[in-house]
This record gives structure tokens, C-alpha cells and sequence, in this order.
């Protein structure tokens, strides 16, 4: 029995102005767009959030992960928190192509004319062909709009975009204006997708029914070792492919598979291989089918190339499943129900990269706008099979003239948003290393969004900075909200409150130094470029996931809304556990999708049945584990110790969640041909005793070098104790100023041999700065008691009871005990300098301030106590620890 679950349909669609390229939003079978999901709120409410209840009202379910409810709309408004207005197409057809017929007959017709006939009726389009007097159907003809609509309307299907003829025709290479015919299909998606949530007959499903069965059975796994690789196939693919992919190449392209480097040819030739039915791999059929840079003869080469594939998987065992493990049936990830969820915020959206080529040189701009600032990858950047690309000192740039699409829509409206969803490979990346820029040079932008160790910058040019967008708007030092991790970060910008920071849904609360001005100083000519400055310098290494630029600063409602859809394609996967459960169409359901080149990431496990009647009541599940090809996966397996029952918190239809929980699970052979299934210790009556195997005895400790006993004061340690030290906050003004200009300078690690001389100038000037604010600061008194600072510096420190009314308290304080003299000694610290020692050069200092005449005297009693002080306070007493 199939599961209906309805969405709430996005409102504001239907006033969006007329784009000429969209973007396809993955729709999932049963018409669920990725578009389209979006809380809702009480009939009758107004506003930008507000909808109407469908005549056909549906329970709202829940399903882990996916929110979905029923709704029909019938109230739209912008998604940004704008109030609505009706907006001119602003991106006619390229071509010029322009309609002079009667008018439309209906409103649908109209809808027709603005979201498919002015973008597809362009003679780089449709209009070369669908024409009056064309070929049929002519459903851009120029002479009616209404004919126009008779014949593309059976073309296009509104409750299901994706699925439209327009879509799958272009999408299968029926004349795509572009170099790849999945961007095309993407772009007419977007446009019908507008046409219908316009219209308001979008109704947006996702079916749960029952996957295809396949019994978990014996599998080949590709082993640690590259040698059986290296001497099968990589000699035909270093042969005859290193032209192209490998690193060392005139024209390198991705992945590089051919590389002089073993490892890493084998590492990026797995996912290209079918061990199991070696012809099918993509070398092969690269060869054989598509007649892909065949050396002679593309039949005998696919032959050579299966036949060395086969050779490679013969040498490997099959790995056999354990006949005692209780399991679920086996799926693929192709198996499952695309469940990318939807409700994204991006009416607004002037440039827009999903990343979803997975090959070729280029990122194109499916925003809809035109024209499409498309970026051309250069350097060393790779695809990301979970849609993205990865820069590695490589850079996405696009041209100057498409680019200046930005300065003209953003410099109108006096406000934008950058969003993207991104990784930085490290935080260790100054510069700051440019994210996303749209600049001429390392000292000149219009704006910015960059990372400078653990923060986020974001350089904005207005009326109020300097051409390089400076001051820039940087997150809180002690906040550390850049991390080595996948992150949504949106930077937006309004004349009214300036520049603002989010970091995963949340406005970082850093305030812009900045007054908030118009962009009327923009520059035209500048480019967009990800991953480095347009001269190729201050380089950012990472990956994008998704790149949106957006004509209006996204209110803080609308950026938490696109951090909870989240990013990249997902999976519903529906493991079948009916034979051990007894539960008539019984699943354990999990969220599943490519985290990245190397990884998949499971997510909220739920157990369903797909029968209405189902009461699956008492059913005990124990020891859930992830396996991949045959066998348990070795890491990522989160549920091990899962211990629950099925209750009273299951819902028929939406299940019940058995964990928040997620897991990270090794990438095998790829997307293509991972299996994937379930085994348990305990799963309704059936169990599994799993012995856990002895673990190994440690290795005995390695015999490292003698490490020292002592070691340094970090740079807050140092800046902490030098406040304590002389009684003087941290937070004094003339204190701020300088630690600010040296902290960068002072140790980082409390390892004593990465001591350097310039982190001792670095504690010098600190301390010198702490000395002189004490000692002009009325606290001198009760810090040196009974030292006369009016005394001329002949007289202030001619007794050994006057110097010790200087040297003493900072001893003491520096040190943290009370001195005492006794005959002329000083008591001593079991460990501590030796206070003989430093009172010697202390002592030896004051002598030397002394030696002055005439008017360089004056004033020296003050600057004799400041060197004093300063010298104590720099030396190893505040940095040794």
C-alpha cells in the first residue's frame, strides 16, 4: 500500500519577475518539489507567510527529517519578508524575440506567455523550430498565444515539473543551448515550476512504496592494496588516458585516474569500476557506447578494457555473509525515494550554483536570470558526487561581463544576500582566503565573503568604506565560528542595517563597524570568482555545496528557513524487515545521501509499515548495524548499542523515529553499486550473539625523546598574568590597543622549543605598556608603598630600603609571596628564579638610569620605575610556565 504525503505549497512564486534560466528543483516521484516545502500558518492570517486551506484538506504527517502538510495556495507574497509586488520582466529572450498577437484569452494563457513562451520563444531556444509554419508542435509560435498555449500545454505537467516533456526532451539532448543538457533541463523545470506555483495547482506528493527486493548476497570489495589494480588496469589508463586525467597533463581534467601517482589513480578509478559485472563499468562503457577517446578500435578497446577489469575483480575474494546474522533485504542508494526536502528561499535569487554537472569545466548559473554569470573551473578543483565542488588552490570564476549582472541588479536595489553552504578544508587559512568575491584586484571589490582562521570576514564597498570594502564586518575572535566542517554562512547587506553575519541559521551578533550606505561607488567591471582574489592570490581551499546571490538581504526567519532544508540530494531507503518482524510490509527507513567523495551519511532511522493496519506494538529492536557489500561497515555504527521497542509513539503512516542519531559510512565502489542493509543482535523474536573480538594487546609505548619540564605561557595565559601581575584590567583602553597589534605575535603552543626571539619582542612591548599604565595610574601608591615618585632620580634610590620599595613588590607579585630581608638576603621559592639573581639586575638597571645630567634627569625617577617594572614583567618569570 502506497503512503500519500502531501506539502505545503511555497507562496510568492506568482509575483516573481520573468527569469529566462531556472533551476530545476529535484522532484521527487510522486511530484514532491524540492521547492515547495514551507511551514504554514492559520487560514486567514496575512502577511508574507500566508496561506489558504485547500479544498481538499489532508492530515498533516511527520515523517523524521521531512515535514510535510497539505495545502493548496491561494495567497502569495515574497519569501524574503518583502511585501509583495507585481515586477516586469526584466530578461527578455536573448534573441529578441517578441510577440505582437492577439492577447491572451485567459489568465493561464498569460501565466503561459510569461513563464514559458518569453523564456523558450528565443531562436537560441525553442523559437528556431516550434514555430507557425515549423515543426510541430508549435508551441512558441509568434503569430497566437493562444494557439501557442493549445500546443504546449499537453508538453508541460504542473503537478509534476520535472516530469514535463519540455523537461525530458532537452534533458535526453533534444537541442540544449547548453553543453550540458541536464543544465537545460534544469533551467525549464525552474520555469514550469514558477508556472505552477503561480497558478497554484502545484501539489507537491512524496509516495512511500515498496522498493525493489534484493537478498543480500555475496559481494566484492575493493581491497587496501593498489597492487592487483596496478597491474591490470592502470597500465591501459596510464597508457592512454594520463593526456587528459592526471595531474601532470597539458589539460588536466578530473578525476585523475591516470595519475603518475598509484594511490591516487586507484582512489579516483574505483567508483568508475564494477567488480561484479565488469562491463558495466563506466571505463568500459565510456569506450564501447559513448566512443570516448577510443586509442584504434572502440570495440576491441571496451574488450581490453572489460577484460582488465576482470582480471583486477578475479583476484579478489567474495566476501560471504555471515549465515547467522538476522538482516534486512539489501538495497541500493539508487533504490530509494528521492526525498531532497524543499521550501528553499529563493525568490530573489539572481545567481544560483547547485553544482549538479558533476563533470566538465564549468559551473552554470541557474538562477534564471540573465545572463547567466557561469563559472569556468580552473586549477585544481574536482566534482563532488554529492553536488558540489571541492577547491584545492583551484578557482570558479566567471566573466567580467556576465558578472556585471550583480552591479546592476544589486546596485538598484541598494541590497543583497550571500548564501552558501560551504566546508573550509582547514582554520588555519588567513588573508582573509577568499570564499566568494566579486572584485578587481586584492585591494579593490564590491564585495567579499572570506575566511580568516577561525572567522568569517565580509568586505562590503559602500558610501561609508574604502574601495576594498574596508572596515570589514569580522565574527568574534573567542566565538571561532569558522570550523573544518560543512556550514551554512549567509552575509547580507541593506542600506538600513548594514552588514549582518549567520552562521548555520544564526545571526552571530557581531555588529558593522560600518555606517550603512547606498553601493553607488560599485564598480562594473569586476568579476565573481569562488576560491581565490581574480589575480589568483589570497586562495581559500574547501568545498561548496551551494552558491545562491540573492537582490535582497534575507530576513533572519528566511536564512533559519534554508539552513533547516538543508543541501544536496537525499534518499529515503526502506530496508524490508517483514520476515523477522511479522509486521506486514515492515521497514527500518533511513534519510540517506552522499556526504561527499568518500562518504555516505545516514540519518533518522524510523520503523514504517506500509499497511494502514498494521500494530507493530512490542517489537524489540537491538544492535542495529550498517553493512556494505557483504559485510558490516568497520567505522560509523552509530546504533550498535540501540536498544528500543516498538510502542505507544508509533504512528501509523509516519512510524516511529528510533534515534537522532547519525553516522558517516565509507564509500565503497560508489553510488552506482554500494549495497547497503541492515543486521541485528535482537529483532522481534529472532537474535544474534555477537562475540566481540578480543582486542589486541597495546603496543608498547614508543621511546620518545626526553620532553622538557617546563614550557611556555600561551598568549592569553600572558596577557592574563601580566594583568594580574600589575593590578591593571585587561580591558584598559591604552592595554586593548596593544595587545591587539601583538597578540598574534606571542606563543600559540606551550612547547618550549618553538620559543622564537620575535615572540620575546611581542612580550616586551606588552609588558612595557602594562608597566607604564601602573605607573601613571593613581594605584602606583599602593602598588610601590612608600616610594616617593617626586623625588629626583639622584635621591629616589640612593639607600638599598628605597630600591627594595620598588624591586619588592614586583617581585612579590610576579612570583605570588611576600618578600622578607634578612641581613641583606631574600627568602627563596623552592622552585623559582633565583631572587639574588633577578635583584641584581634589577638593581644593575637602576644604576645604569641613574648615570644622566642636566635636563635629561627629568622626569627619570618616574621612567626608571616604568624600565623596572617593564623589565621583570618581560622577562621569563611571565613567560616560563
Amino acid at each position: 500500500m502506497n503512503f500519500e504525503l502531501s506539502s505545503a505549497i511555497r507562496a510568492g512564486a506568482a509575483l516573481l519577475p520573468v527569469w529566462p534560466c531556472g533551476t530545476r528543483r529535484e522532484s521527487i516521484p510522486g511530484g514532491l518539489s524540492a521547492r515547495s516545502l514551507s511551514p504554514t500558518v492559520p487560514q486567514g492570517q496575512t502577511g508574507s507567510r500566508a496561506f489558504a486551506s485547500s479544498s481538499q484538506p489532508r492530515s498533516i504527517l511527520h515523517i523524521p527529517g521531512l515535514f510535510f502538510a497539505a495545502a493548496i495556495l491561494s495567497a502569495c507574497s515574497g519569501g524574503s519578508g518583502q511585501d509583495t509586488e507585481e515586477l516586469p520582466n526584466t530578461n527578455p529572450p536573448s534573441s529578441g524575440a517578441s510577440y505582437s498577437g492577439p492577447a491572451p484569452e485567459t489568465d493561464d494563457v498569460k501565466q503561459y506567455k510569461r513563464y514559458i513562451w518569453d523564456n523558450l520563444a528565443a531562436e537560441n531556444r525553442c523559437g528556431s523550430c516550434h514555430v507557425e509554419g515549423g515543426q510541430s508542435p508549435h508551441f512558441v509560435r509568434g503569430d497566437d498565444i493562444n494557439a501557442a498555449y493549445d500546443a504546449g500545454r499537453d508538453l508541460v505537467n504542473l503537478a509534476r515539473p520535472a516530469e514535463s516533456r519540455l523537461v525530458t526532451k532537452v534533458g535526453g539532448g533534444h537541442n540544449c543551448w547548453l553543453s550540458s543538457a541536464d543544465a537545460c533541463a534544469e533551467i525549464i523545470t525552474n520555469y514550469i515550476e514558477e508556472w505552477a506555483l503561480a497558478s497554484g495547482s502545484l501539489t507537491n506528493t512524496i509516495t512511500l512504496t515498496a522498493p525493489v527486493e534484493r537478498t543480500v548476497g555475496a559481494s566484492k570489495s575493493f581491497p587496501t592494496s593498489s597492487g592487483g589494480f596496478g597491474g591490470t588496469v592502470y597500465p591501459l589508463l596510464r597508457t592512454y588516458c594520463a593526456g587528459c586525467h592526471s595531474e601532470d597533463a597539458g589539460t588536466a581534467q578530473q578525476p585523475y585516474f591516470a595519475s603518475a601517482n598509484l594511490e591516487q589513480a586507484y582512489d579516483a578509478a574505483k567508483s568508475k569500476m564494477n567488480l561484479d559485472n565488469p562491463a558495466n563499468s563506466r571505463f568500459s562503457l565510456r569506450l564501447g557506447k559513448e566512443f570516448h577517446n577510443c586509442w584504434d578500435d572502440c570495440d576491441a578497446n571496451e574488450a581490453e578494457m572489460t577484460a582488465a577489469i576482470q582480471a583486477f575483480a578475479d583476484s579478489i575474494p567474495l566476501t560471504q555473509v555471515d549465515a547467522n546474522w538476522v538482516i534486512s533485504k539489501a538495497l541500493l542508494l539508487t533504490d530509494g525515494i528521492v526525498a531532497s526536502s524543499g521550501g528553499r528561499v529563493e525568490n530573489n535569487a539572481i545567481a544560483l550554483y547547485e553544482f549538479k554537472t558533476g563533470s566538465g569545466t564549468t559551473a552554470y548559473d541557474t538562477s534564471g536570470v540573465n545572463p547567466a554569470i557561469d563559472l569556468t573551473l580552473t586549477g585544481d578543483v574536482e566534482w563532488l558526487g554529492s553536488w558540489g565542488i571541492q577547491l584545492k588552490g583551484g578557482k570558479a570564476q566567471g566573466a567580467t561581463a556576465t558578472s556585471r549582472k550583480l552591479y546592476d541588479t544589486l546596485s538598484a536595489t541598494g541590497e543583497y544576500t550571500i548564501e552558501a553552504w560551504v566546508a573550509p578544508a582547514n582554520v588555519s587559512q588567513e588573508g582573509p582566503a577568499r570564499i566568494v568575491t566579486y572584485s578587481g584586484g586584492n585591494d579593490i571589490r564590491n564585495f567579499t565573503l572570506g575566511q580568516a582562521l577561525y572567522n568569517y570576514t565580509f568586505q562590503n564597498r559602500s558610501d561609508s568604506t574604502d574601495a576594498d570594502g574596508m572596515p570589514a564586518l569580522i565574527t568574534d575572535d573567542m566565538a571561532e565560528r569558522a570550523q573544518a566542517t560543512l556550514q551554512h554562512v549567509v552575509a547580507t547587506y541593506d542600506p538600513i542595517e548594514g552588514r549582518k553575519l549567520y552562521v548555520n541559521g544564526e545571526f552571530t551578533g557581531d555588529i558593522d563597524p560600518a555606517t550603512a550606505e547606498l553601493l553607488s561607488t560599485w564598480d562594473d567591471t569586476f568579476a565573481l570568482a569562488l576560491g581565490s582574489e581574480v589575480s589568483n592570490d589570497n586562495k581559500w581551499e574547501g568545498s561548496v555545496r551551494l552558491l545562491a546571490i540573492h537582490s535582497r538581504a534575507l530576513s533572519a526567519e528566511d536564512v533559519a528557513t534554508n539552513y533547516a532544508v538543508g543541501v544536496g540530494e537525499k534518499y529515503l531507503l526502506l530496508f524490508k524487515v517483514e520476515e523477522h518482524t511479522g509486521i506486514p510490509q515492515s521497514y527500518v527507513m533511513f534519510e540517506v545521501q552522499q556526504f561527499d567523495n568518500y562518504g555516505y551519511l545516514f540519518s533518522e532511522p524510523t520503523f514504517v509499515s506500509l499497511d494502514d493496519n498494521a500494530d507493530p506494538s512490542g517489537i524489540a529492536i537491538e544492535g542495529m548495524r550498517i553493512g556494505v557489500n557483504g559485510r558490516e561497515a568497520e567505522v560509523g555504527q552509530a546504533w550498535a548499542n540501540l536498544s528500543t521497542a516498538i510502542n505507544g509513539n508509533y504512528t501509523s503512516g509516519t512510524g516511529q523515529l528510533l534515534s537522532r542519531l547519525g553516522t558517516i559510512i565509507t564509500l565503497d565502489k560508489g553510488p552506482e553499486y554500494d549495497e547497503f542493509f541492515l543486521t541485528f543482535e535482537r529483532l522481534g523474536s529472532e537474535t544474534f550473539t555477537r562475540v566481540e573480538p578480543v582486542p589486541a594487546a597495546p603496543a608498547a609505548p614508543a621511546d620518545l625523546d626526553p620532553q622538557s619540564r617546563i614550557g611556555l605561557r600561551r598568549f592569553e595565559q600572558i596577557h592574563a598574568a601580566l594583568s594580574r601581575a600589575t593590578g591593571i584590567s585587561s580591558a584598559h583602553p591604552d592595554i586593548v590597543d596593544t595587545w591587539e597589534k601583538v597578540k598574534r605575535q606571542l606563543p600559540v603552543e606551550s612547547d618550549i622549543q618553538g620559543f622564537l626571539a620575535a615572540q620575546q619582542m611581542g612580550i616586551t612591548q606588552l609588558a612595557v605598556k602594562y608597566c607604564s599604565t601602573l605607573v601613571d595610574s593613581p594605584s602606583r601608591s599602593s602598588y610601590f608603598p612608600g616610594f616617593d615618585f617626586s623625588a629626583p632620580i639622584g635621591s629616589a634610590f640612593d639607600t638599598p630600603a628605597k630600591r627594595a620599595q620598588v624591586i619588592d613588590p614586583l617581585i612579590s607579585n610576579l612570583l605570588g609571596h611576600e618578600m622578607t630581608w634578612h641581613d641583606g638576603s631574600i627568602s627563596q621559592l623552592a622552585v623559582a628564579p633565583d631572587l639574588g639573581a633577578v635583584e641584581t639586575e634589577l638593581n644593575s638597571l637602576i644604576d645604569t638610569m641613574e648615570n644622566c645630567s642636566g635636563s635629561d634627569c627629568t622626569g627619570r625617577t618616574e621612567t626608571t620605575v616604568k624600565a623596572v617594572c617593564a623589565a621583570a614583567m618581560g622577562s621569563a618569570m611571565i613567560l616560563i610556565h
